[in-house]
């Protein structure tokens, strides 16, 4: 992920340098990834289940590894929208998430997926740090070269230090299921959720498309320097965001915060594209950035907690989807509004969709403090363990699966007799 971040803040001042560049192919190339990655995500994931996790990890990191290279040797923006869409290709989120359940136990589990979506935030920090920095030293094939360098690292990693999994284990808490697919879809808060997790990439991406190129002319700032005003703004606005959130969970306000979050984005981006200047364009993307942190913790939180039992690892499956599907559309929409409309345009666009997602979440509700516990169901017959678990305590759903020896069960953290369902915890 830190590979494919750091070209966010320094393609659109390095575009010159390419013959054929024009703003369209340059909201493209941002986000042709977010294309390939949307279209292999599940399939890859449900790969890994029939010929193992290593073989699809280390051939996706390889296939982003070559299209690293492809982007670093490009000489046209065609070639580096090739190198992209190589990168995308090696999809394999969903095939660590699964190979994380096949490592830990559930104890541990909900520690380990946390860890994880730590990193990646980490990781998009510290490429709008690294980004301007290695650019300004190599140039932007630089950033390619050290993005292959990473995946070259990342493999031997996964080599040497990831312990080997002798059988996967079938938990549908990580694993996507395509039978579940059509019911989830038709879920109307997932549908919102993953409408939102859209809107957010697209919003991202689309303002890369221009903010790049108007904090180095507004500010003055080469593009040298421009890692200490990423590093003020995305540091400013994850500390901004940390107390609401933390409010929020704890006096259940999620969706008071989660709502205002997303009319501070929408604000930001109708500012900007009304009017411009240094102080008020740094406070507007302070504001952006503290909203878009506080939403991209506050959606799959969210998510997990609404979904059926049983169904996280499709309805996780179909969010990353969607999220890089923002990426692309945010991509191509930015490119084409900035060619069409210049910044204005973009950031006038990127506010009606901003709009359109806070109005769609007016009607949600806030999430239940729910989690969801796997169980054995050992030799028991299927509807006399249902009875059993269903008369507990604090058990809101739950789900066994035909030919499985494991049980779903959605519980209230608040409520549930633990004493009663100790028994039957899974303890993989």
């Amino acid at each position: 992920m830190l590979g494919l971040f750091m070209v966010l803040p320094v393609l659109a001042l390095y575009q010159e340098n390419y013959a054929d560049a024009t703003p369209f192919l340059l909201g493209l190339t941002l986000g042709v990834y977010g294309l390939t990655q949307a279209i292999l995500q599940i399939p890859l994931g449900l790969l890994s289940d029939k010929i193992g996790r290593a073989p699809v990890i280390i051939g996706g990191l390889l296939i982003f590894v070559l299209g690293s290279v492809v982007a670093a040797m490009a000489d046209t923006m065609q070639g580096l929208i090739l190198g992209r869409a190589l990168q995308g290709m090696g999809a394999i989120a969903s095939t660590l998430m699964a190979m994380v359940t096949d490592l830990t136990s559930e104890q541990n589990r909900t520690k380990a997926m946390a860890s994880i979506g730590a990193s990646i935030g980490l990781s998009f920090i510290l490429a709008m740090i690294a980004g301007p920095l290695i650019a300004s030293a190599m140039g932007l094939s630089g950033v390619f070269w050290v993005t292959a360098l990473l995946g070259c690292i990342g493999v031997f990693v996964f080599v040497l230090l990831v312990p080997r999994v002798v059988s996967a284990q079938k938990n549908r808490e990580a694993l996507a299921d395509l039978n579940q697919i059509g019911g989830l879809l038709k879920q109307p808060t997932l549908l919102r959720l993953n409408l939102g997790i859209f809107a957010l990439h697209l919003a991202l991406m689309a303002a890369f498309v221009v903010i790049p190129t108007m904090l180095s002319s507004q500010l003055g700032v080469s593009g040298d320097d421009l890692w200490w005003v990423y590093l003020a703004l995305l540091g400013g606005g994850f500390i901004a965001m940390l107390p609401v959130m933390i409010l929020g969970e704890k006096y259940q306000r999620q969706k008071l915060a989660f709502v205002s979050a997303i009319a501070c984005m929408t604000v930001a981006m109708l500012v900007l594209g009304r009017e411009q200047g240094a102080i008020l364009t740094l406070a507007m993307l302070l504001l952006f950035f503290a909203a878009f942190n506080l939403l991209e913790a506050t959606l799959p939180s969210w998510l997990s907690k609404v979904c059926p039992a049983g169904s996280r690892g499709t309805a996780m499956g179909i969010y990353s989807t969607s999220q890089f599907m923002g990426a692309f559309v945010g991509g191509i929409l930015g490119g084409w509004s900035l060619q069409q409309f210049g910044s204005t345009g973009v950031f006038l666009l990127v506010a009606v969709v901003l709009a359109i997602w806070w109005f769609l979440s007016l009607s949600l509700k806030s999430p239940r403090p729910l989690q969801t516990l796997v169980l054995e169901v050992g030799e028991m017959e299927h509807r006399d363990f249902v009875k059993i678990i269903s008369n507990i305590v604090g058990v809101e759903d739950i789900l066994v699966v035909e030919g499985e020896s494991l049980a779903y069960a959605k519980v209230d953290k608040k409520t549930v007799d633990m004493t009663s369902i100790k028994p039957y915890l899974n303890r993989n």
